[in-house]
């Protein structure tokens, strides 16, 4: 007998990239996750990871990454003349977090696009990915799941 389900569920987001190690080695300092296993990076040889998945502290998956053999156009939000195609929003608990962590994805490899710390309602920061996919960081004291 199979087990029926009233929805699909969110197995992870995939993001293509020229560079799947490198995009997901990114992430996995960003936002703490873990390769599944197998995914690690080589020791010795060559790594020519094509598909790789990211895990949370839970062993959830999270995040994948597809490697590309054509260069993709970068986004080029806020201008619409390449949209963004995707993005995912990490929220946050507080101001301070959420310029703790916009440091953090500048000195990984991310790219400011739009910088709203002051706006009072909503703070948040909109980051590039070292390749160009668009992110939010914004403060949601409490997310409901």
């Amino acid at each position: 007998m199979t087990e029926q389900t009233a929805y699909p569920r969110l197995m992870h987001t995939a993001l293509d990239t020229e560079d799947a190690r490198g995009l997901a080695e990114f992430y996995r300092e960003l936002l703490g996750l873990h390769y599944r296993p197998g995914d690690e990076p080589p020791t010795e040889a060559p790594d020519d990871a094509d598909w790789l998945v990211l895990l949370d502290a839970d062993g959830m998956r999270r995040l994948a990454f597809q490697r590309v053999d054509e260069p993709l156009p970068r986004p080029t939000w806020p201008s619409h003349d390449v949209p963004m195609q995707l993005h995912v929003d990490y929220a946050v608990p507080s101001l301070v977090e959420l310029e703790r962590h916009r440091d953090r994805a500048v000195a990984l490899g991310a790219e400011v696009l739009l910088d709203r710390t002051a706006d009072e309602v909503e703070p948040l920061v909109v980051l590039a990915d070292p390749a160009g996919h668009p992110f939010c960081l914004l403060v949601a004291p409490s997310v409901a799941p």
